[in-house]
């Protein structure tokens, strides 16, 4: 099996970023927790502020992969063009959030991933990445 995880923008800033909302934690370091705990799990990761190599990340691997784990960042709130990408491919994608976007501002109340998405996972912290992962088993 082989799962993308596709962090959008600031992530690149975990365990710098509020720490109160989004933990002390590096999405680096805790993804080689991720590669220990899941072993036949062939696992890959992307990050990019930039919501053009999001969509084109998407084309890449949307029909040859299993999974894609997606974490847009504030690009969910905003982004059409990312939520059509993912209506174009193949492959399912579930949207994840660290926080619970829903107990947050109002704008995070809308996502335009999850219309196309196989799922949603929202507010268990880092672990929402695991759910999605076990999803997906």
């Amino acid at each position: 099996m082989k799962i993308l995880i596709l962090n959008g923008p600031n992530l690149n800033l975990l365990g710098k970023r509020e720490p109160e909302v989004y933990g002390n934690l590096s999405f680096e370091t805790f993804f080689t927790t991720l590669h220990k705990k899941y072993s036949k799990i062939e696992l890959e990761y992307f990050q990019s502020n930039i919501e053009g190599e999001i969509i084109n990340k998407l084309h890449e691997v949307g029909f040859s992969f299993d999974g894609i784990i997606l974490n847009a960042g504030a690009y969910t709130h905003t982004s059409i063009a990312i939520g059509d990408a993912i209506k174009g491919i193949e492959t399912p994608v579930i949207e994840v959030h660290i926080s619970n976007v829903h107990a947050r501002e109002d704008f995070r109340h809308i996502s335009y991933i999850a219309p196309n998405a196989k799922g949603v996972i929202a507010g268990f912290g880092l672990k929402s990445y695991e759910l999605a992962i076990e999803s997906f088993i």
